[in-house]
């Protein structure tokens, strides 16, 4: 019928204009696409006469000043990934190179303490003839007259450092707390209860033999204290530390086992920036009767403080300074009697420092109180302790580890060599990003030095 065949014409001219449309886009899109490939393969081919144009040949090209690293490029690299302890005792594997293990085991948590096997006999070997051959000097002297200088400097009443020395401010000084305040301050001199006592009737200012009030501490100079030593004499057992020690430079040019001990370092995972800019190898001798008192490796760190490896990064005059470390100790040999390393408070529940005296037992003296500390690691030799001196904010480092608190015990039988690696770290992140700064820019400029 007529009505069909319409119907039927009206569909074909439909299909027949929808796929006209359809093609048209679709070749209009292909168009496109050439004129893109066009246009970005002429662009690029410009580019690349010009760049020939505008630079010279690479017989002549001078060569290209290395950038130093933004601070806030350092910002980014900068960080402290840290070795969990998992438990004490937890032992886990490390290995610089291929088919060498080496095997680290967690001695405490508080502090983070780990002790693994790093060097072998003939690295120690020589380390302690590098250091024979340099020479070892007296790592503490005695006593030194001229008190009188610093008395002046002091510029403090005598009302105002009693009660400084004061802790728990009833008036009296007892005997630990002048200990612990005021008689290890000046001189690095060891004074026992003892001691005080017999300084005291000497100078005749205690009255009672243990308890110091404000008008007895009136009758003492500022030096008395050092006087009365000088008349009497010091030993060097009364010292704070007692041994002989030397400084091996590790860097460029260095005896191959010294710049092999800083690779090595690596095994605790700090960054290579950090084990570059340490202090130098410091190689110790105790002989017997040799020992070093408890004592922290760094100290706390507040706003009138600065590290004394970054204060010139500071921009601003700090008065006070402090050593700020993260602490690798060698045991050079295998000792034949005493000469651990004390940790007192080791994995205590709480640290309070005037606990650390109670009833004339001083944990903080190694040469009669080590068997006292909680934690007590034997000299072997090639093996080394490593430990943070700081607790970890996250991503750096933050307040002091109070509980890092260690000491040497007294040699009883022959000698003892360790070798300390101090790794500077400053907890203040933004200060530690400026002094990496500075040493990298003062590295390259050497460099560019000696090239020319």
């Amino acid at each position: 019928p007529p009505c069909e065949r319409l119907s039927c014409h009206k569909s074909s001219v439909c299909s027949r204009s929808y796929f006209v449309v359809v093609m048209v886009f679709f070749h209009v899109y292909i168009i496109n696409v050439i004129a893109l490939l066009f246009y970005v393969h002429y662009n690029s081919g410009q580019e690349d006469a010009s760049r020939s144009r505008d630079t010279p040949s690479r017989d002549h090209q001078r060569p290209e000043s290395r950038r130093p690293p933004s601070k806030d490029e350092f910002l980014r690299d900068i960080f402290l990934p840290r070795i969990e302890g998992i438990r004490v005792g937890h032992v886990q594997k490390v290995s610089l190179m291929p088919g060498k293990v080496h095997e680290m085991r967690t001695l405490s948590l508080k502090p983070l303490l780990f002790i693994p096997g790093f060097l072998s006999e003939d690295e120690c070997r020589v380390v302690m003839q590098l250091a024979q051959l340099k020479g070892l000097m007296e790592s503490q002297l005695m006593v030194q007259d001229g008190q009188e200088e610093l008395a002046r400097e002091l510029n403090l009443s005598p009302e105002e450092i009693f009660n400084l020395l004061d802790i728990n401010q009833d008036g009296q000084l007892q005997l630990h707390e002048q200990i612990l305040t005021h008689s290890r301050v000046r001189d690095g001199i060891w004074l026992t209860p003892e001691n005080l006592r017999e300084i005291y009737a000497g100078l005749k200012a205690d009255k009672d033999g243990n308890l110091l009030s404000l008008e007895e501490f009136r009758l003492l100079s500022n030096d008395a204290f050092q006087r009365f030593l000088l008349q009497r004499g010091v030993k060097r057992s009364q010292l704070v530390r007692n041994s002989r020690h030397t400084w091996l430079y590790q860097g460029k040019g260095a005896h191959q086992v010294l710049q092999d001990i800083k690779e090595v370092i690596r095994l605790t995972r700090l960054p290579t920036k950090l084990v570059d800019l340490s202090e130098p190898l410091q190689v110790v001798r105790y002989e017997e009767g040799g020992h070093y008192h408890a004592h922290h490796d760094s100290g706390p760190v507040y706003p009138e403080t600065a590290c004394t490896h970054t204060r010139l990064a500071a921009n601003a005059s700090t008065p006070f300074e402090t050593s700020c470390y993260i602490t690798v100790l060698f045991y050079l040999n295998s000792v034949d009697g005493g000469g651990e390393t004390a940790f007192p408070v080791a994995d205590n529940r709480t640290y309070d420092e005037v606990s650390l005296i109670q009833n004339d037992v001083d944990l903080l003296d190694t040469r009669r109180n080590c068997d006292k500390s909680n934690l007590r690691v034997k000299p072997t030799k090639g093996t080394a302790v490593f430990w943070y001196n700081y607790l970890s904010d996250g991503k750096w480092v933050g307040e002091q580890d109070e509980y890092a608190l260690h000491g040497g015990c007294v040699v009883t039988h022959g000698t003892k060599w360790v070798a300390n690696k101090w790794i500077n770290i400053d907890p203040d992140y933004q200060r530690q990003a400026r002094y990496q700064q500075l040493v990298s820019q003062q590295s390259e400029e050497e460099e560019d030095d000696e090239g020319l």
